[in-house]
């Protein structure tokens, strides 16, 4: 008689669930377009002028940028000229703002906080955009 293992068991029972499993991420992609669907309608006008980028991390020019925190992490970072800007739709180069997949995976390894930061690194750098700084941005919770 063939011995049976226990992953071979569950793969021919899929309406078996293992317990104790943690939930599996979602791709970080998916993450991020599901952040952005959620936007509440006034801000999904500002997502008409800026470029939404995914980043493995940040480069030692976005770090040195001065965007990053004390301990020296960078989750997202808003390049370009804020829309509040005289003429900002005038620049000659794009806004961009970056997310950078692998701080956010490994500071949240639970897939339901790394979907609520997702989702809050991109208002905060959207907010940028927006042209609120960062001590407004505290004053509201994403600081």
């Amino acid at each position: 008689m063939p011995v049976r293992r226990r992953g071979s068991l569950a793969r021919r029972h899929p309406h078996r669930r293992r317990v104790g499993a943690e939930p599996a991420h979602e791709p970080f992609e998916q993450l991020v377009s599901r952040a952005l669907d959620d936007l509440r309608a006034p801000f999904r006008g500002l997502l008409a002028n800026v470029a939404i980028v995914i980043d493995d991390e940040p480069d030692a020019e976005q770090l040195r940028s001065g965007a990053a925190g004390p301990d020296g992490l960078l989750y997202g970072l808003y390049e370009g000229t804020p829309a509040t800007e005289y003429a900002a739709d005038w620049v000659p180069f794009p806004n961009k703002i970056t997310l950078f997949r692998f701080p956010l995976e490994e500071d949240f390894p639970d897939p339901v906080e790394l979907a609520r930061e997702v989702q809050r690194t991109v208002v905060h750098e959207l907010a940028h955009h927006a042209g609120i700084d960062e001590e407004r941005l505290a004053e509201l919770g994403y600081g």
